[in-house]
């Protein structure tokens, strides 16, 4: 019996790269042009009712409630105890996004799960 660790293939890890770039992307856009800024903020506040800032009180209740790291903490266990490219590639995702949206701590245990997560053997 082999013992073979997980390994993407070479255009899975390119989707894995592009995916994880777009969303880590999207967090940077939406944590420095739309959340941080005060005069958004105060725009928002005073009753504005555009897509930005129905975006941003969405996002700033997720991240009030963990749930970016909470799901790429989920999602690397799962990665952890069963390994596939959808998996990873979602765990990925939501580690980056909780990394720049505030949910540091959980985000940085998922990163670690999942650089385990590539020792463990791949399906037969």
């Amino acid at each position: 019996m082999i013992d073979r660790s997980f390994s993407p293939s070479p255009r899975a890890m390119n989707w894995l790269i592009a995916s994880t770039l777009l969303a880590t992307s999207w967090a940077i856009y939406m944590r420095y042009v739309i959340i941080e800024p005060s005069v958004v903020g105060l725009a928002c506040e005073a009753g504005l009712q555009t897509f930005q800032c129905q975006a941003r009180s969405a996002v700033i209740a997720l991240f009030g409630y963990s749930a970016f790291g909470i799901l790429a903490l989920a999602g690397a266990l799962l990665q952890f105890w069963r390994p596939h490219v959808v998996t990873l590639g979602i765990a990925l995702a939501c580690a980056g996004i909780g990394l720049v949206l505030y949910n540091n701590v959980a985000s940085a245990i998922a990163a670690m799960i999942l650089i385990l997560s590539l020792a463990r053997p791949g399906r037969a």
